[in-house]
């Protein structure tokens, strides 16, 4: 479509004919998401017009056909000009129905002004009736800015558009918004927060913003409360949770936007010491709700797995001792019980967690979290890690089989425990150690001994022992396969190996000592050429360099302990 007739029709400033010109653009260009960059200038210019006829008073069906044009421009990122000043940012907030009375609103250019000189911070009433269309287009192009541009981002900041969109959530109760509505106050919440530091912190202590956006989920999944921190679907109190129909497809949009704003406001909660009662009573009211996420089903499986995708991401920003809750529910005939305690969302967790491993594609992004909440739920709640090594790790009875060899869930993990990614690898491995209790011999008995060395020498216990956990004492229970194999099993493989033959049989005591001190040779050689670095293990646990020194000790007496002197002063103690 030719611009420059668009433009032309633009400048006449004749309603009807800009309408027809706009709608017909709009038409053509509503599918079209790149852009001819020899056209930049042009279509700048016909931002700035739009803009400009924008802060006329308009027909409500010039409005719309303006603010889908201006939809369509702003989805290309190099041409964001016209759009991103405070008072572009603010004639957008004013058709959203979210500009609140501040300093900069005054700076808007409407023909209801009026409307932005009423008391502080009293929101912009918003058209219920007739255009929620209109609402909806400006809270689009209002999104495609924030996604694209940092000027326009600081702009909103600036406005406090947040402020305007935490007012309508409040109304989440309210049947006259529609879906879309809802769904792009969601989305334009979550670009501000995902963004600005500094608009999380402001959502969620000067907004309220986890018991807004509590109450949001709540209304949206149309939840009752049985008990205090017992969650059902209303109407549908006493139906098992595999029996409820799936959440509808606007039900599960609009809670994964709510999930992934309240990680962005509670993301750094976890690493903070301390919460105050009221903080955790907050917070396990959200825990609740999202076991109820966690049990609940979506349209299609791809979706369900996405919104319990987000669950799991939120549950790990919740405070541990708040996790409770999802041990909390009664009994019913159809829960997973464990020591008379509801598994139901520990088993889904688990359910979860595997099906994600099984995938092996981006694990660090799809994986990890999961295998965090289930390793700091284990550490926390003795049911829990009692529940997940009974899955996990069974009673031992194949000696005969590697760890890493075959398709039980332990077999999956202990292969992630050499994985080439270090996180992936070190998160597999805590998860393994604290089912163990935090056991060096235990995990060992698991894993190997070869398996199990990465996580054992980053923390110091190569020697054996047990890291700080606080557990239970209780014996290891051990199998009369295991019991009978003991002796004959291989540390380092985990398993029963047949009997090799002693490579030194028949030698001398020199040759012996000549084929070490080559050995000793070779090696000392590839150190000073830095291809390799012999190590050797010190009396703190931990693993130290060794220098052609200790080599050539350890070629005269292999049994010598490490001399260590040299290198702390503290070994006498040890």
């Amino acid at each position: 479509m030719d611009l420059n007739a668009i433009v032309e029709q633009l400048e006449t400033g004749d309603q009807d004919g800009v309408l027809t010109a706009l709608r017909d653009y709009n038409q053509e260009m509503n599918q079209c998401f790149t852009f001819n960059k020899d056209d930049e200038l042009d279509r700048q210019h016909l931002g700035e017009l739009v803009f400009a006829f924008l802060n006329r008073d308009l027909q409500p069906s010039c409005q719309l056909a303006c603010l889908e044009t201006v939809r369509i421009l702003s989805r290309d990122k190099y041409c964001l000009d016209p759009f991103i000043s405070v008072s572009a940012m603010s004639t957008l907030a004013y058709y959203a129905g979210i500009c609140l009375n501040t300093p900069v609103c005054n700076q808007c250019q409407l023909v209801e002004r009026e409307v932005c000189s009423k008391a502080v911070e009293e929101i912009a009433p918003p058209s219920k009736s007739a255009d929620q269309e209109v609402i909806v287009e400006s809270l689009k192009s209002i999104c495609n800015i924030l996604l694209h541009n940092e000027t326009g981002l600081a702009a909103a900041a600036e406005l406090q558009l947040i402020k305007g969109v935490a007012e309508r959530m409040k109304q989440c109760n309210d049947p006259t918004w529609n879906h879309e509505v809802r769904f792009f106050d969601l989305r334009l919440t979550f670009l501000l927060t995902a963004q600005r530091v500094d608009i999380r912190t402001q959502l969620a202590q000067e907004l309220s913003g986890i018991s807004l956006l509590g109450n949001h989920l709540e209304a949206t999944l149309g939840l009752s409360w049985p008990d205090s921190l017992e969650t059902a679907r209303a109407g549908l109190e006493g139906v098992p949770p595999e029996d409820l129909p799936p959440l509808t497809r606007e039900q599960t949009e609009l809670a994964m936007e709510i999930l992934k704003i309240m990680f962005n406001v509670t993301f750094d909660t976890n690493t903070r010491k301390q919460i105050d009662e009221e903080e955790a009573a907050g917070f396990r009211r959200v825990g609740a709700m999202l076991r109820h996420c966690l049990l609940s089903r979506a349209d299609g499986e791809e979706r369900t797995e996405e919104f319990h995708s987000h669950t799991i991401n939120l549950l790990g920003n919740v405070p541990l001792p708040c996790l409770d809750v999802l041990l909390m529910p009664k009994v019913q005939q159809s829960s997973t019980e464990y020591l008379g305690v509801n598994m139901d969302a520990v088993h889904m967790l688990l359910e979860f967690m595997e099906r994600r491993l099984d995938r092996g594609q981006k694990l660090k992004e799809t994986l990890i979290p999961a295998l965090n909440l289930l390793t700091e739920s284990s550490r926390i709640h003795r049911e829990t890690r009692k529940f997940l090594r009974s899955k996990v790790l069974p009673p031992l009875r194949d000696v005969k089989t590697r760890p890493e060899v075959g398709d039980a869930l332990r077999n999956k993990l202990v292969r992630l425990m050499t994985h080439i990614d270090t996180d992936v690898k070190d998160c597999a491995a805590e998860f393994l150690f604290v089912l163990c209790k935090e056991s060096v011999s235990r995990f060992i008995k698991y894993t190997g001994y070869g398996n199990a060395a990465g996580l054992l020498a980053a923390r110091g216990l190569l020697r054996g022992g047990r890291d700080s956990g606080i557990y239970s004492e209780e014996e290891d229970s051990e199998t009369e396969e295991y019991r009978e194999a003991k002796d004959s099993i291989n540390p380092i493989t985990g398993v029963v190996e047949e009997e090799q033959p002693d490579p030194m049989e028949g030698m001398t005591e020199e040759q012996k000592e000549y084929e070490a001190m080559k050995l000793v040779n070779m090696l000392d050689k590839l150190s000073r050429t830095s291809v390799i670095q012999p190590m050797q293990l010190g009396m703190d646990g931990k693993m130290r360099e060794m220098t052609s020194k200790d080599l050539q000790k350890l070629a005269h007496n292999p049994l010598l302990p490490p001399d260590d002197a040299a290198h702390s002063g503290s070994e006498d103690e040890a």
